[in-house]
């Protein structure tokens, strides 16, 4: 099989680009956040990011295999790798080693960039996210915009993509694009998803492209794994939107390398020693305890007389004059009825902030609240983890996979806060 030499010369340019991606994350040093495959279909990737300092590694292999009596086994593997930046952007590619998307070019490149500016986690009612990338097979560039909620149990994700076309150059199709995952409890969920081209090349065999799936997370860990069938080639935004007539089985892993966990690792701060107790002063003890004890009556003792043969003369009391009666007087007002005491003001409603941990990070570094909210972490990691405060002011001890910790900040400061188990993870709650 035959290949230019013009596009042996932008694989390796393309080869050289990821590995300038590979060694500028290896310089990082920040908390991760990857995907979880319970969060998302096979075909839709959802727009998710990591965070910066963190490399994503996808392992996608799909596979094939012919009739009796030759029975071959082809293999279609795709792999991913991402880098996260700052602002919720990602760069990255998507490696594909036997495309059948262009003829006699089956190493597929996908190299694209997407943002999340808006997010559920950061309190969001949805996610939305975007992607654009360029495709060095079709020689074109492909865009997807997408949009995703949870609600309750149940992840849906809609998807509405810009593509060039690879056999018309110069020409671009539409196509749209929606799933869903449904947790069947903390580390299996059910996933599938389905996206069609608005104009499908009925020769070439195009029809609409699908997936389906078990999805598990691994206890313990932040990697999940995917069982999977779909009739699309690869993950790529043209191959996951063209699907044909051979069903391709295969799985799916995914690998966070979280960098700040192995390169400069800090240890958990010691907790600060505790200082003596200052005495409690002496006048506010008075104040607060001492009551005055009431006066005794002074008792009268009559005294003796000097010479016992003089008697004792007994004093004489002149009465005391008649009482002059008192004028008449006007009558006394009638009392005024007392005023019924004001009703108590209600009390203001709590104020709830919810954040949480998934897949190794806080949900948000930096958290700004009023004085008297409360925050409610949630543990969406299949590991447990702690809310601790770096002077060890408080600690919510182990919180387990799907637990709940609340925690409510009435002083205004500054609070650091980490996670024991992994000190990479960090958060900074600002209370005004």
């Amino acid at each position: 099989m035959a290949i230019s030499g013009e596009k042996v010369m932008s694989t390796r340019l393309m080869v050289k680009v990821a590995a300038l991606l590979c060694a500028f994350a290896m310089g990082a040093a920040a908390p991760a956040r990857a995907q979880s495959l319970l969060d998302r279909p096979p075909n839709l990737s959802g727009d998710w990011v990591v965070n910066m300092g963190t490399v994503q590694f996808n392992f996608l292999h799909r596979f094939t295999s012919s009739d009796a009596p030759v029975r071959k086994v082809s293999n279609f593997p795709t792999f991913l790798v991402g880098v996260g930046l700052p602002q919720h952007t990602m760069i990255g590619f998507n490696y594909a080693t036997n495309s059948t998307l262009a003829p006699r070019y089956p190493n597929e490149w996908e190299f694209f960039g997407r943002w999340m500016p808006v997010s559920e986690d950061g309190g969001a009612p949805v996610d939305i996210g975007g992607q654009v990338g360029y495709n060095l097979a079709v020689s074109g560039v492909d865009g997807e915009l997408s949009i995703a909620r949870r609600i309750h149990r149940m992840r849906v994700i809609g998807a509405f993509r810009v593509l060039s076309n690879p056999y018309k150059s110069g020409e671009v199709q539409v196509a749209y694009g929606g799933g869903a995952t449904i947790k069947l409890g903390q580390y299996i969920s059910l996933a599938g998803d389905a996206t069609a081209l608005s104009q499908r090349d009925s020769a070439r065999g195009e029809k609409v492209a699908w997936s389906g799936g078990v999805h598990l997370a691994i206890p313990g860990s932040p990697h999940s794994l995917s069982i999977q069938a779909s009739n699309a080639n690869t993950t790529t935004l043209q191959g996951a939107s063209r699907g044909g007539d051979e069903i391709r089985y295969g799985f799916e892993f995914t690998i966070p390398l979280t960098l700040s966990r192995y390169f400069g690792r800090e240890s958990p701060p010691s907790p600060p020693t505790p200082a003596a107790a200052a005495p409690e002063p002496a006048a506010a003890i008075a104040a607060a305890g001492d009551t005055a004890a009431p006066a005794q009556p002074t008792p009268i003792v009559a005294a003796a007389p000097a010479n016992p043969a003089v008697p004792a003369r007994v004093p004489t009391r002149t009465p005391a004059p008649a009482p002059t009666p008192a004028p008449a007087s006007a009558p006394a007002p009638a009392p005024t009825p007392a005023r019924a005491p004001a009703p108590p003001k209600p009390a203001k409603p709590a104020v709830v902030v919810k954040s949480g941990m998934r897949n190794l990070a806080f949900s948000s570094s930096t958290l700004t609240i009023a004085a008297g909210t409360t925050v409610a972490w949630t543990n969406n990691d299949p590991l447990p983890h702690t809310v601790t405060a770096v002077d060890r002011s408080f600690d919510s001890g182990s919180i387990p996979s799907g637990g709940v910790y609340r925690r409510t900040f009435t002083k205004p400061g500054t609070y650091q806060l980490f996670c024991i188990p992994h000190p990479f993870m960090k958060v900074r709650v600002v209370v005004q």
